[in-house]
């Protein structure tokens, strides 16, 4: 479905700079690297499986003759996979101009990194949280870092006595809670840019309800309800192919007039989809004295400690 407002046609070229998005094979993340590299930009794939990225960035080159593309393994439920691939980001090239926090899951049951973290806190924000904190020093002095939330950190609540969710359950509870804790970071994050005095900025986008693979792991209902072609003439009304959800992350790396701490989303029904614009986080996530305290988690927990000299 057709929708106007801000297109890519909008968004500045990017020749000569480059982009490191995690979950670049598929769904949101493929469709950002797309984005970038149509707009002239040297785009890293961070991807956890290497075969999907190469094949990846095999089409975008298809669809973007001419393309500079890089693929590099990444497990962000890994901390040391995490390590390996911020080392190799950083020995491949100079500086980066924008990373894009956008690889995430949805687990059904509960299950622990290997690391002992719980599944979706430990890889959406505690892998991104490292990854973010290795490549800053190679971040450039104009550089973004983008924040892939989800309307579903208003509802999500930390209990920092049970990051582990030992005491309880549920997908829906931990998918919120980590994006929850990203949306934290990213306006911590610029908070503390802000401090140091540092031009970079940190901003948060969400793609509203897309056609992702994070659906797909879902109960049977929700997947049918989102991917059915017999439902198109009624989903796709709230539900957005990932081509135009990912217009709001797009945005929010691009446009010279976003400014760190901004959140950007779709405008549309409930939120859910249509042109992306300036939307309002929720309480939750501006909350300070939680952030503050989910950072020194982060670090004690990463062993990850940010320089922001």
């Amino acid at each position: 479905m057709a929708r106007s407002g801000w297109t890519l046609a909008d968004a500045p070229p990017q020749t000569g700079r480059t982009a490191v998005i995690t979950g670049a094979n598929s769904g949101i993340g493929r469709a950002a690297a797309m984005g970038m590299a149509t707009l002239g930009a040297r785009v890293v794939l961070a991807c956890r499986n290497e075969q999907t990225a190469t094949a990846a960035a095999a089409d975008i080159v298809d669809m973007v003759p001419g393309a500079e593309l890089d693929v590099v393994t990444i497990d962000l439920s890994d901390q040391s996979s995490v390590r390996r691939a911020a080392a190799e980001i950083i020995d491949r090239h100079d500086s980066i101009d924008l990373l894009i926090n956008n690889a995430g899951l949805m687990r059904a049951q509960r299950e622990l990194t290997v690391d002992g973290f719980e599944m979706d806190f430990g890889t959406n924000f505690l892998g991104h949280f490292t990854l973010t904190g290795l490549l800053l020093p190679k971040v450039s002095g104009d550089g973004r870092v983008v924040t892939v939330g989800s309307h579903a950190h208003r509802t999500g609540a930390i209990d920092f006595d049970d990051l582990r969710l030992d005491r309880g359950f549920s997908s829906a509870s931990a998918y919120s809670r980590a994006k929850l804790a990203q949306m934290l970071f990213a306006f911590e994050f610029d908070r503390r840019l802000w401090d140091a005095k540092s031009e970079i900025a940190s901003l948060a986008a969400h793609p509203g309800g897309t056609r992702t693979g994070v659906m797909r792991e879902q109960n049977r209902f929700l997947q049918w309800a989102y991917f059915a072609p017999s439902l198109r003439w009624l989903t796709d009304r709230f539900i957005m192919d990932p081509p135009e959800g990912v217009l709001s992350i797009l945005r929010a790396a691009t446009d010279p007039r976003a400014i760190g701490g901004e959140y950007y989303g779709p405008t549309g029904r409930l939120g859910l989809a249509g042109p992306p614009a300036l939307v309002t986080p929720s309480a939750r996530a501006q909350d300070r004295a939680v952030a503050t305290q989910l950072w020194d988690v982060a670090e004690d927990l990463t062993d990850v400690h940010y320089s922001f000299a």
